[in-house]
């Protein structure tokens, strides 16, 4: 495995970041970026053994600070939204910064996604930390967050996340990577997924669930067979930006930790599989995409131009207590 780190610019305070690319025996690449912990790029061979990028990135480090997407970060402390911007810890109310809507999203304005993580290299892959302080974005507790990322001869990119804190708190971590595995520039209507859900997470016209968290079959939501993404979509339904409950079925073992098959896309050419041990994946398919920063090699965005599956915690759950999942 090569591993490479160059200097890729700096922040608006002058701080340096870095690009790391890992390489394996057969070509195929990752590059990584010290900007959010992010996926900058996944370069891997096609059914024709032709390399291709499949992540959405931009080509400057300028562009991922502060960006709509937050393209192939890792948003905290608390990913996804938080209803109103408040929550109740310990009998104490937090208020958090409300940035999408009348609620918060991705950790804030100032979330972990737009940070410049420190970073070293580590055991053959790479390790980005943040240390958040108490109070930031107005969450109690200071936290020390690391992402370990692998790159394998399987062509298996594989993140490890990490917390402590010092005082009670919540955070809920994930990777917001956008796939396209046919290329930038056009729409995922080639791609099928497969979730492996039973139930979805119900949410209102400001995407905050509402309690219910029903059976999936029969509906927009019923991936539990391939199925063309944007066969459902149009009309009342606008598309998917929501939380699938998992039914774990298939698992294997990494590093001692117990990870299920969470869902699997295929493209024209390629195929995806995410594993995962959280509970839920948030399905997004790129809805409000088509406005920012050009992505690799000058390729506006468009909308439904990618999807993302972000293993985490049910949104807001925070505001739901114990057992949301039972």
């Amino acid at each position: 495995m090569k591993l490479t780190k160059e200097l890729w610019g700096t922040s608006p305070c002058g701080k340096e970041i870095y690009l790391y690319t890992i390489e394996n025996s057969k070509g195929a690449y990752v590059k990584l970026s010290s900007i959010g912990a992010g996926i900058v790029s996944v370069v891997v061979p096609d059914k024709d053994g032709n390399l291709a990028d499949v992540v959405l990135g931009y080509s400057e480090p300028a562009s991922y600070f502060g960006d709509g997407p937050c393209s192939g970060k890792i948003p905290g402390r608390y990913a996804n939204r938080v209803a109103l911007g408040k929550f109740t810890l310990d009998g104490v109310e937090y208020t958090l910064p409300v940035n999408n809507g009348p609620n918060h999203l991705h950790g804030g304005p100032e979330g972990f996604q737009n940070k410049v993580w420190e970073s070293r290299e580590h055991e053959g892959g790479v390790e980005f930390m943040y240390y958040s302080e108490d109070g930031e974005q107005g969450y109690p507790g200071a936290v020390k967050t690391v992402a370990r990322y692998e790159w394998t001869e399987e062509n298996e990119l594989r993140l490890t996340l990490t917390a402590e804190s010092d005082a009670p708190t919540v955070i809920n971590l994930t990777n917001h990577a956008y796939f396209n595995l046919d290329g930038f520039g056009k729409t995922i209507e080639s791609h099928k997924a497969k979730i492996y859900a039973d139930r979805y997470t119900v949410v209102d016209e400001n995407l905050i669930p509402n309690g219910e968290r029903p059976n999936l079959r029969g509906t927009v939501f019923d991936f539990t067979e391939m199925t063309p993404i944007l066969s459902r979509c149009g009309g009342d339904f606008v598309g998917y930006d929501h939380n699938f409950i998992l039914a774990p079925s298939v698992f294997r073992g990494f590093d001692g930790i117990k990870t299920h098959l969470a869902a699997t896309v295929e493209g024209e050419r390629l195929a995806l599989d995410v594993y995962t041990d959280q509970e839920g994946v948030q399905f997004y398919i790129g809805n409000f995409l088509g406005s920012g920063p050009d992505f690799k090699g000058g390729i506006p965005q468009i909308r439904q131009g990618a999807l993302c599956l972000e293993a985490q915690t049910e949104p807001n759950c925070i505001n739901h207590g114990e057992g949301i999942y039972e």
